[in-house]
């Protein structure tokens, strides 16, 4: 279910390391526990993000989450379709419902992140 090649995060975002390019987004159990997605918010391309740091928010029939950068970048691209079309992360969260796009900050590290098969079974057992 969990591509093998993303590695994953407690707050439940994805990251895909491509050189020096990541994308992220949030993953299938984050927008399950969501439901229905009405409203995306995205941080501004040129933008230096910080693990831990906010990159956006997603608003929800139940609720508003905050979304979190696991990884240290500048934002290069944001999914503008994906802001206009925010149901989009309810039907392909791991595809095409990306969210950004960072050029990672040169020693930026993702070996605290989990891979696939760790972020499954912590998946397992979290209430988001």
């Amino acid at each position: 279910m969990y591509p093998k090649d993303y590695r994953y995060s407690k707050e439940h975002e994805w990251v895909k390391v491509d050189g020096s390019t990541a994308t992220l987004g949030i993953t299938d159990h984050a927008q399950k526990e969501l439901g229905d997605v009405v409203f995306l918010e995205l941080a501004e391309v040129g933008r230096k993000l910080e693990p831990g740091q906010i990159l956006g928010t997603v608003e929800s029939v139940k609720a508003v989450s905050e979304i979190y950068c696991p990884v240290d970048g500048e934002i290069i691209e944001r999914n503008t379709a994906l802001i206009d079309h925010p149901e989009e992360l309810n039907q392909d969260p791991h595809g095409k419902a990306w969210m950004v796009k960072l050029k990672l900050a040169p020693g930026a590290d993702t070996s605290a992140l989990m891979d696939a098969s760790a972020y499954e079974a912590f998946a397992a057992t979290s209430q988001h």
